[in-house]
């Protein structure tokens, strides 16, 4: 821990930081720590994953003056997912010097939130729209911020919340320390950041991997409907060692995971609606291998460290290129070679195209395969299955039961009753999976950006649009 205690960090956080596995800084938090402690303004160009979460977190204790009875930092994020994740870890920081954050979103009782505000949380983790509700009610004032902190800002641009975020800004102080996340810098976040920032430091990680080149890479064009079936006969060929597959909303990895379970797959799924007990759980039995397959967010999968993943399936297409970067990269490690499928609706082509520029890797399209081969891939495993007790030996025992049977009965009969035994049939128990409207392609600042279909608006997000375009 000394390299922590090097940037200035006082005992209490160190001790927090040790109780939760952290050794050293990443290198946003070993450039970032230091110039936030001294009060600078900071911009940060940074992918998830790079520990981003810590780089503002520490400054942010850090510099609480305790027992104000004010709120003294919030923190904006584009997702109820990501605020309650960057929630927990703030919650985990703070853990040895009493101070507390409270995640404040939409979907949760606003009156349960304002229950939770009157005992004074010091810090607050807001999706905009629910904050801006809160203002609305007097319920929260921003008054004596003295840092804000905006995570993920591209994608709460993405989101239509640009202008919810300029008026917090507008109502705290210009005192107020303010700092920047974002993993791309389209111009409107940089005017914002040159409204808003005063004379602010840049911290710029470049992404360990813009290529994944030890992952094979595929992608299948089907309809949303036909992805369950797909995915299973996939399962049943490819049989995957250990698996994520990622979708795109939480009622998603709840209907996927219990199909999933009804045909008889060992599956469980991970996203912010659960407690950290239940998450805890599901990931320790993924990491011993009781469950051999994983539905999760991507909000969700944030921070995994988790080694032997042999397949990643996009069952719906990353949001943006870095997404896919990420995901991709579960697999392939520690020099394993991996297999990433990802599933695309004829509509999401273009998009597909975005991730092969942004990648500088052609994505292979696969045929989609065939309940035939779903099958045969079957009984290759029982094959390989049988060959593998053969090396393992310990079959004395039944040599001479094996002997009786080969006198009634011909050898490759036999053999033919053994392997359809051991081959899994297909599972034709009928699933319904809700259907999730395709990205499409919207201009933002001259450029072709994806966005979500706004018939299923991502939670926390404010309606921005009216037939034919944007909210006037």
């Amino acid at each position: 821990m000394e390299k922590f205690r090097e940037l200035g960090i006082s005992d209490v956080t160190i001790r927090a930081l040790s109780d939760m596995g952290f050794e050293e800084p990443t290198p946003i938090q070993e450039q970032a720590i230091p110039l936030l402690l001294s009060g600078k303004d900071l911009i940060g160009q940074a992918q998830t994953g790079t520990g981003k979460t810590a780089a503002f977190g520490i400054p942010l204790l850090e510099n609480i003056q305790r027992n104000t009875g004010t709120i003294f930092g919030i923190v904006l994020t584009p997702t109820r997912e990501l605020a309650i994740q960057v929630a927990e870890e703030l919650n985990k920081l703070g853990q040895f010097s009493q101070v507390r954050t409270l995640p404040i979103y939409g979907g949760q009782d606003i009156y349960r939130q304002i229950k939770a505000l009157q005992r004074k949380p010091q810090i607050i983790v807001a999706t905009p729209g629910r904050l801006m509700d809160h203002m609305e009610r007097h319920t929260v004032k921003l008054t004596d911020i003295k840092m804000v902190v905006l995570d993920e800002a591209d994608e709460m641009l993405n989101m239509g919340f640009i202008e919810d975020i300029e008026k917090i800004l507008r109502a705290t102080p210009e005192t107020r320390q303010t700092l920047l996340f974002s993993a791309t810098m389209p111009r409107q976040i940089q005017n914002l950041a040159q409204r808003f920032l005063k004379d602010p430091a840049l911290v710029s990680i470049k992404s360990k991997e813009v290529t994944v080149p030890l992952i094979e890479q595929y992608y299948m064009e089907l309809q949303d409907r036909q992805k369950f079936d797909v995915f299973c006969r996939l399962l049943d060929i490819q049989a995957p060692e250990l698996s994520i597959v990622f979708v795109r909303t939480k009622r998603r990895v709840d209907e996927l995971s219990e199909a999933l379970k009804k045909r008889g797959y060992s599956a469980e799924g991970i996203h912010g609606d659960l407690t950290q007990a239940k998450r805890d759980s599901v990931l320790r039995q993924f990491r011993e291998s009781t469950i051999d397959i994983l539905v999760a967010t991507d909000v969700a999968a944030r921070g995994l460290d988790i080694s032997g993943v042999s397949h990643v399936y996009n069952f719906d297409i990353p949001q943006d290129p870095e997404s896919y970067v990420h995901r991709v990269g579960r697999t392939g490690r520690a020099g394993q070679t991996g297999l990433a499928m990802t599933f695309v609706i004829p509509r999401e082509l273009e998009h597909l195209r975005s991730i092969e520029r942004i990648t500088k890797r052609k994505i292979v399209r696969m045929p989609v395969p065939t309940v035939t081969e779903a099958i045969e891939g079957q009984q290759r495993l029982a094959v390989e299955k049988l060959l593998n007790q053969i090396e393992s030996g310990g079959l004395d025992q039944y040599r001479s039961r094996a002997e009786e049977l080969l006198a009634e009965t011909d050898s490759v009969s036999l053999l033919a009753a053994a392997l359809k035994l051991l081959t899994k049939e297909p599972d034709t128990t009928p699933i319904k999976i809700t259907e999730e409207a395709p990205l499409r392609i919207r201009t933002y600042g001259g450029k072709r950006k994806p966005q979500e279909n706004r018939k299923n608006p991502p939670p926390g997000a404010k309606p921005r649009y009216k037939a034919g375009g944007f909210k006037k």
